[in-house]
């Protein structure tokens, strides 16, 4: 089974959703089995001319569809929902493999 990584770029445009997110969604990555292995305000875009966020966060999952169940996970929905209303957000699911080889 191969390892999936999430990657967001948020800009929050309110501050209101992040005490509440943080609370929940640290204990729903890790019941689907994730880990994050960045949460930063910390990165410079090297390439292209997109706006960058303010944060990025990587997280891996041990299975797409852990990923995929944290996304559909009941508990999650509201939190996902005030995230997605109090920022801009993007994020992509990311197959750990070299198909380049």
């Amino acid at each position: 089974m191969s390892k999936y990584y999430s990657i967001l770029q948020v800009t929050p445009t309110t501050q209101d959703w992040i005490a509440a997110y943080m609370a929940v969604a640290n204990d729903l990555v890790a019941k689907h089995g994730g880990i994050y292995l960045a949460r930063t305000q910390q990165h410079q875009t090297l390439e292209g001319d997109l706006e960058s966020p303010l944060l990025r966060i990587i997280m891996q999952w041990p299975s797409k569809q852990a990923a995929l169940n944290f996304m559909a996970d009941p508990a999650y929905q509201p939190y996902l929902q005030s995230r997605t209303q109090g920022s801009i957000s993007h994020h992509s699911l990311v197959k750990a493999i070299d198909e380049l080889k």
